[in-house]
């Protein structure tokens, strides 16, 4: 049987994108381990401690940047993240200033949201 227990995002910044996805996100640091001049740092739900890890993968390889802006550019989310209440998570994450693109919004049998991490990426956030 195949699991995900590990995906990961670019991001510009490790540190920042701590800061960012801990607090305006609400995921909890899981690994943090110096390796050179980046980190394998990891971020869990709090909900799921032992669940997926999301690695915060410094975006030095020469392809990487790029592709991160890229996507960016294009407003094409790098990963989505599922929430039980949209509209909640939208209101709080607003109050910590957390751009988005637009208010939740549905989409099919999902209602979603795309935020900037700060961190060079979009993120979508969705409840079915």
């Amino acid at each position: 049987m195949i699991r995900i227990k590990l995906t990961s995002v670019m991001v510009a910044d490790q540190e920042k994108a701590l800061q960012f996805y801990t607090k305006a996100l609400g995921f909890v640091k899981k690994r943090d381990i110096p390796m050179g001049a980046s980190r394998w740092l990891t971020v869990v739900s709090p909900a799921e401690p032992d669940g997926t890890q999301l690695l915060l993968e410094p975006n030095g390889n020469p392809v990487a940047g790029p592709f991160q802006r890229g996507l960016y550019q294009q407003g094409i989310p790098a990963t989505a993240f599922a929430v039980d209440d949209i509209h909640q998570e939208y209101a709080r994450m607003k109050e910590l200033g957390v751009v988005f693109r637009g208010e939740p919004a549905k989409a099919g049998p999902a209602t979603v949201v795309v935020l900037d991490d700060t961190c060079g990426n979009w993120i979508q956030l969705f409840q079915v």
